[in-house]
């Protein structure tokens, strides 16, 4: 079967942005369409939001870093809970989070600040032989605006008669995102990293997505080969790519073989300053 190589540049923002080149066949595209630049795509949001699949992980972090990576105020946020309150299901400690974000947004609303936007991690393991979940908590990814001692605070259950807050549900610590010359990639690195536990994510509607742009005349299979087999240095991609240049060296560039169509190549930019 005839196939061609696809250039696919994801925009994940001013300073971040995904490029994949791979075979395409000739049967996936119409004769019209090919060689020609295409229109802005959004990207699919997987369906599946389970951090331990591949796309999801790879979702999550071009999200992040387009509605967070330039957000100097923007918060990452871990909650726990203390035995007493530890929930018995994950859907339980779910709702307890969504619970959590309500109330931060009615804080946020009372004080004037723009509507929230985040993006949660829930994670956890499971006994040996069993669903049972164990050591559930939170991260959370959220706008700025809100100062931080207040966020922690409103970790709690709901104040019952006699209270003048409710109980702390267990730890809570929101820090500022440590973003660098990659933005917050290395956040993002250690949410989706895969280990022995879970992962979901959600997210709130009301951010930006990624979108995408295909070119299908730009490289040949020859040379995706080649590069893949030279490992040609980051200054080599910066040619290819002006203005920008490799997140870093192990995990900027990666070369994938597949026995059916061949090489294919993924990069993870950074604009340069």
């Amino acid at each position: 079967m005839r196939s061609f190589m696809r250039e696919k540049k994801i925009y994940c923002g001013k300073h971040y942005r995904e490029v994949d080149i791979y075979p395409y066949t000739a049967a996936q595209l119409t004769a019209s369409t090919r060689g020609k630049r295409s229109k802005k795509i959004k990207e699919t949001e997987p369906k599946q939001k389970n951090l331990n699949d591949k796309n999801a992980r790879r979702y999550f972090t071009q999200t992040a870093n387009l509605n967070f990576g330039s957000d100097p105020e923007a918060l990452h946020v871990t909650a726990t809970y203390s035995g007493k309150y530890l929930p018995d299901t994950v859907e339980q400690a779910e709702q307890e989070a969504t619970n959590f974000l309500r109330r931060v947004q009615y804080r946020r609303k009372k004080e004037g600040l723009p509507p929230l936007k985040y993006m949660i991690v829930t994670a956890y393991t499971t006994k040996r032989n069993s669903e049972t979940p164990v050591r559930i908590h939170h991260h959370i990814i959220m706008n700025g605006g809100l100062d931080r001692d207040v966020v922690e605070d409103l970790w709690r259950k709901r104040r019952r008669k006699g209270q003048k807050k409710g109980d702390k549900i267990g730890f809570c610590n929101a820090d500022r995102l440590q973003a660098d010359e990659n933005g917050i990639a290395a956040l993002c690195t250690y949410l989706v990293k895969q280990g022995c536990g879970k992962k979901r994510w959600n997210s709130s509607h009301n951010l930006e997505r990624p979108y995408s742009r295909t070119n299908d005349g730009k490289y040949n299979r020859r040379q995706i080969e080649k590069w893949a087999k030279e490992h040609p240095p980051r200054e080599f991609w910066e040619k290819k790519y002006p203005g920008w240049t490799l997140t870093d060296d192990d995990y900027g560039v990666q070369y994938e073989y597949n026995d059916f169509t061949g090489w294919a190549v993924y990069l993870k930019l950074r604009k340069k300053e």
